[in-house]
């Protein structure tokens, strides 16, 4: 465990969606943080049934202004300063973005060595899945934050870099780095090919004058579509950066920014990805195994609609069975400069 709140190790807020079955948004933040030792406060953007791979779902958006009264309420207990971590994942609306921009911008200014990482959910493979007023705000709350961690769509998005090589993944870091003046910047899923056996990680964590330094992860794709991946691996990269930056004696800096003298490989960017894959690599073989057996099981059924609920159903992410695989996975991934 890395520690609670008692021993120093500080407490995150976290904005995201919520399910009342399944793991998605804040039911994977909140597990995940605090099962590796950090408190964690969840407001919710959505309150959903499940969540939308199942093609059905029931409940409602949080306003903005349940937002702002929901944050309003903790001002007025004086949790602000207790913040020291911050991470906003799903917000449907710009609206509803809006308000969580001011939140955060409220909160650092409170506290200035507050860290925040922000997902910035807007689509997956060439499809949005937020309104199109959401991208604007993205772009307007990125130099704000810490530490992005867009997938290769979103990435795009923000960069307005077609990510389809090497060279082009390369050159949307440097752009997010120099356009928002972002300290630190991963990309995830990254694959150039239909049908990749692999895909690729890349991160990078700027110098004091501006220069990236930028590393890539390859990592095995493992067959099938499983909700909450990105936010399992926000939650994972939050933790380990901060477990790392700790061990550094980086938690006072802003941003936990490492000198510039820190090469590539050992920024603690680096190692944290390298491990952080190697959980979310065991957690989706775990999952992808309980699948199977629950598939087999049901391969008689012959309704098309209930067919894709069953394997919905079964391609929920196992954490509550995977606590060792997030406390102490046992495959690293290991990480190469980028160029």
């Amino acid at each position: 465990m890395m520690g609670s709140e008692d021993d120093g190790s500080g407490k995150v807020l976290a904005i995201a969606s919520h399910v009342f079955s399944g793991y998605v948004g804040n039911n994977i933040t909140t597990f995940v943080l605090q099962l590796l030792g950090l408190e964690t406060a969840g407001l919710n953007s959505v309150q959903f049934s499940n969540h939308s791979g199942y093609g059905q779902l029931k409940g409602f958006r949080t306003t903005a202004q349940q937002i702002v009264d929901l944050f309003e309420g903790m001002k007025m207990l004086g949790l602000l300063e207790g913040f020291d971590m911050m991470l906003t994942g799903y917000v449907p609306g710009e609206g509803e973005l809006e308000a969580v921009g001011k939140i955060v911008k409220e909160v650092k200014e409170t506290k200035r060595s507050c860290f925040w990482l922000l997902d910035p959910v807007m689509g997956d493979q060439g499809k949005l899945y937020v309104s199109e007023g959401v991208v604007p705000v993205y772009k307007s709350l990125v130099p704000h934050a810490d530490l992005i961690v867009p997938n290769q769509f979103e990435a795009e998005m923000l960069s307005g870099i077609k990510v389809d090589s090497i060279e082009t993944l390369s050159r949307a870091i440097d752009f997010l780095h120099t356009t928002y003046k972002i300290p630190h910047v991963v990309i995830t899923s990254v694959t150039f090919t239909n049908g990749a056996q692999k895909m690729k990680c890349a991160g990078s964590s700027m110098t004091s004058t501006g220069v990236a330094r930028k590393f890539v992860v390859d990592v095995p794709i493992i067959d099938g579509f499983y909700s909450g991946t990105g936010d399992l691996f926000a939650a994972l990269t939050l933790a380990r950066l901060r477990q790392f930056s700790d061990v550094a004696g980086l938690l006072e800096e802003k941003s936990w920014a490492p000198p510039d003298e820190v090469e590539t490989l050992d920024l603690p960017l680096a190692k944290a990805i390298e491990i952080v894959l190697g959980s979310m690599h065991m957690v989706l073989e775990k999952t992808r195994e309980t699948r199977d057996r629950i598939l087999e099981k049901e391969k008689e059924e012959k309704d098309e609609a209930k067919k894709h609920v069953t394997y919905t159903r079964a391609s929920e992410l196992r954490l509550v069975q995977c606590q060792k695989e997030i406390l102490a996975p046992e495959i690293e991934y290991k990480a190469v400069v980028l160029v």
